[in-house]
């Protein structure tokens, strides 16, 4: 449903194959997962000790 509605939305050819082999959902999860993975490393890193300065 929500393919044809974003692919209705472009224009030309390019937005029409868009819409018909859903890929443009797999870009977008994809991207989705890379943020995500991003965001967990830089809050790993954060949370992790610093060593201490005398």
């Amino acid at each position: 449903m929500y393919g044809r509605v974003i692919g209705a939305g472009t224009t030309g050819a390019g937005g029409a194959t868009l819409a018909a082999t859903g890929l443009w959902m797999n870009s977008m999860a994809l991207m989705v997962t890379a943020t995500t993975l991003v965001a967990a490393g830089v809050a790993l890193y954060k949370l992790a000790p610093r060593p201490r300065r005398r």
